[in-house]
């Protein structure tokens, strides 16, 4: 009889009773990584099964996530550092950045450089600059929404998955941006603005229509807040230094 390598329960047959393990694990060949690639893509868990769901009704899928099934959709994180890369090689590919286009953390040479170089971390680093943003913005979320049965932490997976999305609206608008020299970027920036405002409401009761107002609010509060603490990291930075 054989003991199980995970758990090192006893094993009947081929797969362990108590977690599911193998006896004899698949070799690792050119069919066995084509197959974990289309299963990542294209199964019912995959990452364009969660986009689709994420497109089409992104309140009800995040609920459905968090108190339902777990196990077919891209885990919150991942799907945002997955959607973060996609962006940063669409961007290198056309050589046009989203934030520079509009000017938003313009990296120059000014008497606050530390606060330049946060920006520049922030520009080259979406994936983990999106986590601790979203958890930022979480904390706005949830004063707004106090009563509701949701945590902060379950605002945050909310979050991660749309701005998964708004990455991906992003970086499809690359493509026109760099053949057509039209205003995709700006168009791209509203649909990702107002997507987020549909997402959340809809969250909390999409049949309410405070709640789409509530998440409107909380950005605009949470977004006056980072640039009030910006002007005056930067100030004190200026006057520490003369």
């Amino acid at each position: 009889m054989n003991s199980c390598k995970n758990c090192n329960e006893s094993i009947n047959g081929n797969y362990c009773s108590n977690c599911g393990q193998p006896v004899i694990l698949k070799k690792i060949d050119r069919a066995y990584v084509i197959h974990e690639i289309k299963d990542a893509l294209f199964s019912d868990r995959g990452f364009f099964y969660t986009t689709k769901q994420l497109f089409l009704r992104p309140g009800a899928s995040v609920r459905h996530y968090i108190t339902e099934d777990r196990s077919r959709y891209v885990k919150p994180v991942t799907y945002l550092i997955i959607t973060a890369l996609i962006y940063t090689l669409a961007s290198h590919f056309f050589n046009i950045d989203f934030l520079t286009h509009f000017e938003i953390f313009e990296i120059q040479d000014t008497p606050a450089p530390t606060m330049n170089r946060i920006n520049r971390w922030m520009m080259d680093n979406m994936g983990y600059s999106g986590l601790i943003t979203e958890l930022y913005m979480a904390f706005w979320i949830r004063l707004f929404f106090r009563k509701s049965d949701y945590n902060l932490y379950e605002i945050f997976i909310l979050l991660c998955y749309v701005s998964g999305i708004q990455l991906l609206f992003h970086s499809m608008a690359l493509i026109p941006q760099a053949f057509i020299y039209s205003d995709s970027l700006n168009v791209s920036a509203c649909i990702a603005t107002i997507y987020s405002f549909w997402a959340i409401g809809q969250f909390f009761d999409g049949k309410k229509t405070k709640n789409y107002l509530k998440a409107i609010l909380s950005f605009i509060v949470g977004s006056l807040i980072i640039v009030l603490i910006s002007m005056i990291g930067s100030i004190v930075e200026v006057l520490i230094r003369q």
